[in-house]
């Protein structure tokens, strides 16, 4: 296959003259040989490919030729659809490879028939435009094949109906519901056990490896390849899936779904639902133990005396409505699921709250050296969770046992090559790795710009001092500027004084802020502006691909370390350091390099683009760890005066 694969990137191949954008690269020739030698080999593949590599052919080339059944896993929705309806059709034309493709999502991208039914029935709708948007999504229905909510431009993916119309895990009703047979999630199942190739996302893939739930789990065992593009997200979203979380809104839908199924199947059962309304207020109470959002570990709920007796009562109430469900099950398809769904959740709230002792106790979190137990608080939810802390073991057993190519890539898995982090993190410890350096030329291309004079980043005054440095450079970039912030707080913090500073200087740059708009929406202004400044936090610093002038200066306020009062990473830390390790070099500067990475990918995106990098935090300089920091990315000129960073503009 190799010499197949060779001729593809070569200037006479099909990809050559089929696809426009295609440039010949040896970086791109030489991870597809990698990856064809994974695949005839079925090994375990790591491979770093910097920005402009076109890393996504390097797969879909040896992949699609090898033959045999691919599942293919991005980080995002965004890649997830980009590569069903454009890369993946453009190489198998090019390729004229006889595959089939499906794109599989989880269940709640797609309309159910039996929700969407009951929810026109039940008539509960909080707002007008619920109502305008359920006739859209009926009609839809009707005509859709895929029934996939992205389909539907004219009711955004965010609008609460979404919730009323699509089935969960827990409220769906499997083979019992009344419209099995034309279930859409049924249909992309049925589809991707066909199909060839299969596209889906991290978050189903891990779901459906831990909950057998999305159907992906029925296409592992005849699976030959298996690729994670995006692979950098990885760690966290594994770490999710196999830990276990259970939150309020969880038990208030409970609550709901159980009024509605009562009503329609046991109306003659008063206690019913009396009990849904005493589970929704406890669940409630519960949440209103904590004024403040945020995360912490759950020895710490010991400061809030409220806490344990509102966790009981919750626990009481929710046994209390699952033995009354048990009474009427039989009433209904839907009761039963109630029913089911209560002693889930009654389980897991019993084992949350009664913790087995610790052998090990640690002074942070009171747990054992496998897990922490943790709690967010969201500004209208709870959620109790229990983390491992190391996913190693655990996902090393899943991808063990079947012979199977495994390949995960990213722009952002080393630091200087070195990829000995995300190999522990994933317990990836045989697995082959390479990597490969951008072929952009980023000594001609692009400057990185230290500030002098800032103070240290938790001073008070960081944010104005950082945007008093910025302001300049984006004067002199006329605009065309990512500014990247660590937290929402400072986002917004710097946004206010930018507004006050553009009206006091006359500066007519369109100012734009997260939140303000969906992602793609203000992606799609700010391309269209030409010369907009737009400020944002962790959702900007990947996946954000602006080509051409449109953005010039990328602005990092600080580096972006984790906050170390984070329940699961403070737990990490401490288990690091007792076993004789040396926490924040192997474990925390590490992360912090690839997240940085990421922030800096944004910046250069092909042959063409220039600009300048200011990282505003001056521990980059005076840290020992510095210079380790800066040597991770990409080889630019450096700078740390104003006035030369200001001249790169007009050096064009």
């Amino acid at each position: 296959m190799s010499l197949e694969v060779e001729r593809f990137f070569s200037e006479q191949s099909p990809l050559a003259t089929e696809v426009a954008s295609f440039r010949p690269r040896a970086q791109q020739r030489e991870m597809a040989l990698a990856v064809a030698e994974a695949i005839r080999d079925n090994a375990i593949l790591v491979v770093e490919a910097g920005t402009g590599t076109g890393k996504t052919f390097a797969y879909l080339v040896p992949a699609l030729l090898a033959g045999g059944k691919v599942i293919i896993s991005t980080g995002t929705k965004n890649l997830q659809d980009q590569l069903f309806q454009k890369d993946l059709p453009m190489v198998r034309d090019a390729l004229k490879a006889p595959v089939s493709v499906a794109l599989l999502k989880g269940r709640s991208n797609y309309v159910c028939h039996y929700h969407l039914a009951r929810t026109e029935s039940d008539g509960m709708f909080k707002t007008r435009e619920d109502i305008k948007h359920l006739g859209k999504i009926k009609s839809y229905a009707k005509v859709s094949d895929s029934g996939d909510k992205g389909g539907l431009a004219d009711v955004p993916e965010n609008a609460p109906i979404w919730m009323q119309v699509t089935s969960t895990r827990d409220n769906c009703l499997g083979q019992e519901c009344p419209n099995h047979k034309e279930c859409f999630v049924l249909k992309a199942r049925t589809e991707a056990m066909k199909a060839d190739i299969v596209v889906v996302n991290h978050h189903l893939f891990f779901a459906d490896v831990m909950l057998r739930d999305e159907g992906v789990a029925e296409l592992l065992p005849a699976c030959n390849t298996v690729i994670f593009d995006e692979a950098h997200q990885l760690p966290e979203t594994a770490s999710l899936f196999f830990g276990e979380s259970l939150s309020t809104t969880l038990l208030l839908e409970l609550a709901t779904d159980t009024r509605i199924e009562a009503a329609a199947s046991a109306k003659d059962f008063a206690p019913l639902p009396k009990a849904c309304d005493e589970l929704d207020k406890a669940a409630r109470d519960l949440r209103l133990v904590f004024k403040k959002e945020g995360r912490m570990p759950a020895i710490a709920t010991e400061g809030f005396k409220e806490f344990a007796p509102a966790l009981k009562t919750l626990g009481e109430k929710l046994t209390q409505l699952s033995g009354l469900l048990e009474k009427q099950a039989e009433r209904s398809e839907g009761l039963e699921n109630c029913w089911q769904r209560a002693q889930g959740l009654s389980q897991q709230l019993a084992k949350w709250a009664k913790a087995p002792p610790p052998p090990q106790p640690s002074p942070s979190n009171g747990e054992g050296d496998d897990v922490v137990r943790w709690l967010e608080v969201f500004h209208h939810s709870l959620q109790l969770n229990t983390t491992p802390l190391s996913i190693a073991e655990i996902f090393a057993k899943q991808i063990g046992g079947h012979a199977r190519a495994w390949i995960f890539t990213s722009a952002t898995l080393a630091v200087k090559q070195n990829f000995s982090l995300y190999q522990h993190e994933m317990g990836l410890l045989d697995a082959k790795t390479a990597c490969w350096d951008s072929p952009f030329n980023y000594a001609e291309q692009a400057l990185l710009y230290v500030p002098t004079g800032l103070p240290e980043p938790n001073s008070e005054g960081y944010t104005e001092a950082v945007v008093q440095a910025a302001l300049p450079l984006i004067e002199a970039s006329k605009g065309r500027a990512f500014l990247l912030f660590t937290s929402l707080r400072a986002m917004q913090r710097a946004y206010d004084i930018l507004v006050a500073e553009f009206d006091r200087k006359g500066l007519t740059y369109p100012l734009m802020l997260q939140g303000e708009g969906s992602r793609s929406e203000l992606l799609s202004r700010f391309r269209d502006h030409g010369n907009a400044v737009l400020l944002g936090s962790q959702s900007f610093w990947e996946g954000v691909d602006v080509r051409g002038e449109a953005l010039s200066l990328v602005i990092i306020d600080k580096l972006p370390f984790a906050p170390p009062d984070d329940p699961v990473l403070a737990a990490r830390i401490e288990q690091l350091n007792r076993q004789g390790h040396n926490a924040f070099m192997e474990y925390q500067l590490p992360r912090a390099i690839i997240t940085l990475k990421q922030g800096a990918g944004r910046l250069i995106r092909d042959e063409t683009d220039r600009g300048v990098l200011m990282i505003c935090d001056p521990r980059i300089i005076t840290k020992h760890y510095g210079k380790r920091i800066w040597q991770s990315l990409p080889p630019m000129k450096r700078t740390r005066v104003e006035a030369e960073a200001a001249a790169f503009f007009k050096s064009a």
